[in-house]
């Protein structure tokens, strides 16, 4: 990764952060709970830029456009809503849990 490479991505988190301050409280509450899980869980993509993030940012700011609450947007259930968002993705678990089976462990 070259340093422009990094200043890119410097930029578009700051943007990205910039969005997220933007949402209401309580999106903002919940965001950050995601954000957290996933960060936690480790999907892989997450590593690999913004875009499940920017995904969830969209939908927050959707639903905010339109008038509906956060927990009308992700359902009570913001653990669950998180599962199904990365259900098809391969976690850093996962790729823990291969290599182990590799080694026979």
């Amino acid at each position: 990764m070259s340093i422009r490479d990094m200043i890119e991505g410097k930029k578009q988190w700051r943007a990205h952060v910039a969005r997220v301050k933007a949402l209401p409280q309580d999106y903002q509450v919940v965001y950050k709970e995601i954000q957290k899980y996933l960060f936690k869980v480790g999907p892989v993509e997450l590593a690999e830029g913004t875009g499940l993030l920017s995904g969830i940012v969209d939908l927050f700011e959707e639903g905010a456009a339109s008038g509906k609450g956060v927990l009308d947007v992700t359902g009570r259930d913001v653990a669950a809503f998180c599962d199904d968002l990365i259900k098809d993705s391969k976690t850093f678990v996962d790729i823990y849990q291969e290599s182990n089976q590799k080694r026979g462990k």
